[in-house]
């Protein structure tokens, strides 16, 4: 009885008052240093296929894969659709200089990136920062890791064969990008309780976009993943208030997620849109379809030489 009065209030807690409806963040000015990516360097790279490593990072994300309850979260599989949609997403939001790595590993350019991301203040970005690529460097995320974006070397890092969470990375990139103070940002992160406001923003940039698209099996996947994900949030945030009940509480908050992604998701005509929400928003989002081509006709014939191990 407790379980299903804890999973109520998750599930409340995840549909009243629209709390992930659709929202686009503000269009500002991005402040990430021209000098990112090198010339000629492509934003978007893909690891080389290594059947035993990549297969060693499938098993290992077999828990994502039950709570979010998709067979493609952090299978290391990239397709050239999910690259396409980010690709399209990173191009109509001017992202250039963020970097995607699509189940690589390339350390070294991390620590390039890290050098050269002067839109964090030197003091975080070698200490915090330096904590964070050494963290990537010495525990793979092309094994252990997860879908994330690192603010200090504005580098997105992605696992999944999923639009929604391939999006979702872009939301942050979008969201950190636009911040006056990045690298605080960043640390507020790490105060449990604040990820809710940032994953918040994000999920509900991605909604807005996945809207403006009119693409019903992607906006679909959007609440069926990003509302779970959000609840492991809201679950990881009333843990550390109730330490007794962390467990159940997590818990809770992802089957609170499921239920009201799925609930949302056949309920969408009573949902406002980002339109609705947001008077002063018009117009059509761009799509950046010759962008979405374009990536995937480079990755429909892999290049076994292309990329970083």
């Amino acid at each position: 009885m407790r379980y299903l009065v804890l999973v109520a209030s998750a599930c409340c807690l995840l549909t009243g008052c629209h709390v992930l409806s659709p929202q686009p963040i503000l269009p500002g000015c991005s402040n990430l240093p021209d000098s990112l990516l090198a010339e000629g360097e492509p934003q978007i790279e893909q690891g080389a296929p290594l059947p035993v490593i990549d297969c060693a990072g499938w098993i290992w994300g077999i828990p994502g894969k039950v709570l979010l309850w998709n067979c493609r979260v952090e299978n290391h599989r990239i397709s050239p659709e999910t690259a396409g949609v980010l690709a399209g997403y990173l191009a109509a939001n001017e992202l250039d200089e963020v970097k995607v790595r699509l189940n690589q590993y390339h350390p070294l350019d991390d620590w390039r990136r890290l050098r050269r991301n002067t839109s964090v203040a030197w003091p975080l970005r070698y200490s915090v920062g330096t904590i964070s690529v050494l963290g990537e460097t010495l525990i793979p995320g092309r094994v252990f890791g997860a879908d994330h974006y690192n603010p200090f070397t504005a580098t997105i890092h992605l696992y999944s064969d999923l639009p929604s969470i391939a999006l979702h990375e872009g939301a942050h990139a979008k969201d950190f990008a636009r911040r006056k103070y990045p690298g605080l940002y960043a640390v507020a992160y790490l105060v449990p309780g604040v990820p809710l406001f940032h994953e918040r923003i994000a999920t509900r940039d991605v909604m807005a976009y996945v809207e403006d698209q009119h693409d019903p099996q992607l906006i679909r996947e959007a609440y069926h993943v990003l509302y779970p994900a959000y609840g492991t949030y809201v679950g990881d945030a009333l843990g550390h208030c109730f330490p007794g009940l962390a467990g159940p509480f997590y818990l809770a908050g992802v089957l609170g997620g499921h239920a009201a992604g799925r609930v949302l998701a056949s309920q969408r005509g009573t949902i406002p849109t980002a339109h609705e929400i947001t008077a002063e928003e018009e117009g059509e989002g761009a799509d950046g379809e010759a962008v979405i081509r374009s990536v995937e006709d480079r990755f429909s014939a892999p290049d076994p030489q292309r990329g970083h191990r």
